[in-house]
Protein backbone atom coordinates (compact mmCIF):
# COMPACT_ATOMS: atom_id res chain seq x y z
CA UNK A 1 0.00 0.00 0.00
CA UNK A 2 2.93 2.45 0.87
CA UNK A 3 4.47 1.79 -2.77
CA UNK A 4 1.11 2.64 -4.14
CA UNK A 5 0.51 5.45 -2.43
CA UNK A 6 4.52 6.61 -3.00
CA UNK A 7 4.03 6.09 -7.16
CA UNK A 8 0.71 8.05 -6.69
CA UNK A 9 1.71 11.42 -4.82
CA UNK A 10 4.72 11.83 -6.90
CA UNK A 11 2.69 10.79 -10.50
CA UNK A 12 -0.04 13.66 -9.27
CA UNK A 13 3.16 16.14 -8.46
CA UNK A 14 4.32 15.75 -12.27
CA UNK A 15 0.46 16.14 -13.71
CA UNK A 16 -0.12 18.80 -11.70
CA UNK A 17 3.12 20.28 -12.57
CA UNK A 18 1.78 19.02 -16.65
CA UNK A 19 -1.35 20.71 -16.19
CA UNK A 20 -0.45 24.03 -15.56
CA UNK A 21 2.10 24.36 -18.71
CA UNK A 22 1.00 26.03 -22.12
CA UNK A 23 1.59 24.30 -25.83
CA UNK A 24 1.66 25.81 -29.42
CA UNK A 25 2.41 24.54 -32.36
CA UNK A 26 3.01 21.53 -33.47
CA UNK A 27 0.70 19.73 -31.08
CA UNK A 28 1.53 16.57 -32.68
CA UNK A 29 3.48 14.23 -30.55
CA UNK A 30 6.28 12.35 -32.56
CA UNK A 31 5.66 9.30 -30.32
CA UNK A 32 3.69 6.30 -29.87
CA UNK A 33 2.16 7.30 -27.08
CA UNK A 34 1.16 10.48 -25.23
CA UNK A 35 4.61 9.99 -22.79
CA UNK A 36 5.87 12.99 -20.58
CA UNK A 37 8.82 13.97 -22.24
CA UNK A 38 7.24 14.60 -26.22
CA UNK A 39 5.04 16.55 -24.37
CA UNK A 40 6.77 19.08 -22.59
CA UNK A 41 8.64 19.35 -25.54
CA UNK A 42 5.20 21.50 -27.17
CA UNK A 43 5.28 23.56 -24.41
CA UNK A 44 5.65 27.06 -24.86
CA UNK A 45 6.79 28.64 -21.39
CA UNK A 46 10.21 27.26 -19.66
CA UNK A 47 9.97 23.76 -18.07
CA UNK A 48 12.73 23.41 -16.37
CA UNK A 49 11.43 23.32 -12.97
CA UNK A 50 8.64 20.58 -14.25
CA UNK A 51 11.85 18.33 -15.91
CA UNK A 52 13.61 18.94 -13.02
CA UNK A 53 10.92 17.32 -10.40
CA UNK A 54 9.84 14.79 -13.14
CA UNK A 55 13.63 13.54 -12.87
CA UNK A 56 13.68 13.50 -9.11
CA UNK A 57 10.75 11.86 -9.43
CA UNK A 58 11.90 9.47 -11.66
CA UNK A 59 15.11 8.70 -10.43
CA UNK A 60 13.10 7.61 -7.07
CA UNK A 61 10.87 5.66 -8.64
CA UNK A 62 13.62 3.91 -10.93
CA UNK A 63 16.71 3.75 -9.21
CA UNK A 64 15.52 2.99 -5.99
CA UNK A 65 13.75 -0.51 -7.01
CA UNK A 66 16.69 -1.29 -9.39
CA UNK A 67 19.26 -0.78 -6.69
CA UNK A 68 17.68 -3.15 -4.11
CA UNK A 69 17.16 -5.58 -6.98
CA UNK A 70 20.89 -5.38 -7.50
CA UNK A 71 21.64 -5.81 -4.67
CA UNK A 72 19.47 -8.60 -2.96
CA UNK A 73 21.05 -10.07 -6.24
CA UNK A 74 24.74 -9.08 -4.90
CA UNK A 75 23.79 -10.91 -2.19
CA UNK A 76 22.21 -14.45 -4.38
CA UNK A 77 25.33 -14.43 -6.33
CA UNK A 78 27.81 -14.82 -3.29
CA UNK A 79 25.63 -17.25 -1.98
CA UNK A 80 25.45 -19.10 -5.23
CA UNK A 81 29.18 -19.19 -4.95
CA UNK A 82 29.71 -20.85 -1.66
CA UNK A 83 27.97 -23.69 -3.31
CA UNK A 84 30.36 -26.09 -3.62
CA UNK A 85 29.21 -28.48 -7.24
CA UNK A 86 29.41 -26.96 -10.20
CA UNK A 87 26.02 -28.52 -10.93
CA UNK A 88 24.80 -26.92 -7.77
CA UNK A 89 26.30 -23.21 -9.50
CA UNK A 90 24.67 -24.06 -12.84
CA UNK A 91 21.18 -24.04 -11.39
CA UNK A 92 21.23 -21.42 -9.71
CA UNK A 93 22.72 -19.22 -12.42
CA UNK A 94 19.87 -20.90 -14.56
CA UNK A 95 17.53 -19.61 -11.75
CA UNK A 96 18.71 -16.40 -11.87
CA UNK A 97 19.22 -15.45 -15.05
CA UNK A 98 15.86 -15.07 -16.79
CA UNK A 99 14.81 -12.78 -14.10
CA UNK A 100 17.99 -11.12 -14.23
CA UNK A 101 18.02 -10.54 -18.09
CA UNK A 102 14.24 -9.23 -17.74
CA UNK A 103 15.21 -6.83 -14.60
CA UNK A 104 17.93 -5.37 -16.62
CA UNK A 105 15.92 -4.95 -20.13
CA UNK A 106 13.27 -3.56 -18.05
CA UNK A 107 14.98 -1.16 -16.08
CA UNK A 108 17.96 -0.16 -18.17
CA UNK A 109 15.38 0.88 -21.07
CA UNK A 110 13.56 2.76 -18.28
CA UNK A 111 16.22 4.69 -16.51
CA UNK A 112 17.93 5.38 -20.39
CA UNK A 113 14.44 7.08 -21.30
CA UNK A 114 13.55 8.97 -18.05
CA UNK A 115 16.60 9.57 -16.60
CA UNK A 116 18.94 10.20 -20.02
CA UNK A 117 19.12 13.99 -20.80
CA UNK A 118 16.36 15.58 -23.41
CA UNK A 119 17.50 16.12 -26.29
CA UNK A 120 15.67 16.32 -29.51
CA UNK A 121 18.12 14.59 -31.53
CA UNK A 122 17.97 11.26 -29.32
CA UNK A 123 13.74 11.38 -30.33
CA UNK A 124 14.37 7.77 -32.15
CA UNK A 125 16.64 6.40 -29.58
CA UNK A 126 13.80 7.39 -27.12
CA UNK A 127 10.82 5.78 -29.36
CA UNK A 128 13.26 2.41 -29.26
CA UNK A 129 13.62 2.52 -25.63
CA UNK A 130 9.79 3.21 -24.57
CA UNK A 131 9.12 0.14 -26.70
CA UNK A 132 11.22 -2.13 -25.10
CA UNK A 133 10.32 -1.30 -21.62
CA UNK A 134 6.56 -1.11 -22.59
CA UNK A 135 6.08 -3.73 -25.19
CA UNK A 136 8.82 -6.16 -25.18
CA UNK A 137 10.03 -7.00 -21.87
CA UNK A 138 6.68 -7.57 -20.32
CA UNK A 139 5.76 -9.98 -24.19
CA UNK A 140 8.89 -11.29 -23.34
CA UNK A 141 8.57 -12.12 -19.91
CA UNK A 142 6.16 -14.94 -19.83
CA UNK A 143 8.00 -16.35 -22.86
CA UNK A 144 11.37 -16.84 -20.83
CA UNK A 145 9.86 -17.75 -17.64
CA UNK A 146 8.22 -20.36 -20.01
CA UNK A 147 11.43 -22.16 -21.66
CA UNK A 148 12.29 -23.01 -18.11
CA UNK A 149 9.31 -25.29 -17.88
CA UNK A 150 10.38 -28.89 -19.21
CA UNK A 151 7.32 -29.64 -20.52
CA UNK A 152 7.08 -26.30 -22.82
CA UNK A 153 10.91 -26.96 -23.76
CA UNK A 154 10.39 -30.80 -25.08
CA UNK A 155 7.08 -29.45 -26.83
CA UNK A 156 9.13 -26.40 -28.41
CA UNK A 157 12.03 -29.11 -29.56
CA UNK A 158 9.39 -30.95 -30.97
CA UNK A 159 7.79 -28.57 -33.30
CA UNK A 160 11.04 -27.27 -34.24
CA UNK A 161 12.29 -30.61 -35.04
CA UNK A 162 9.26 -31.61 -37.54
CA UNK A 163 9.38 -30.51 -40.99
CA UNK A 164 7.56 -27.47 -42.35
CA UNK A 165 3.74 -28.06 -43.81
CA UNK A 166 4.99 -27.14 -47.58
CA UNK A 167 8.49 -29.68 -47.58
CA UNK A 168 6.27 -32.71 -46.49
Amino acid sequence: MATFLCCFLLTTITMVLLSKLTFCEPNEIDHFFCDFTPLVHLSCMDTSLTETIAYATSSAVTLIPFLLMKTSYSFILAAVLRIPSGTGWQKAFATCSSHLTMVMVFYGTLIATYLMPSAKSSQLLYKGFSLLYTILAPMFNPIIYSLRNRDIHESLKKCLSKKPGFLR
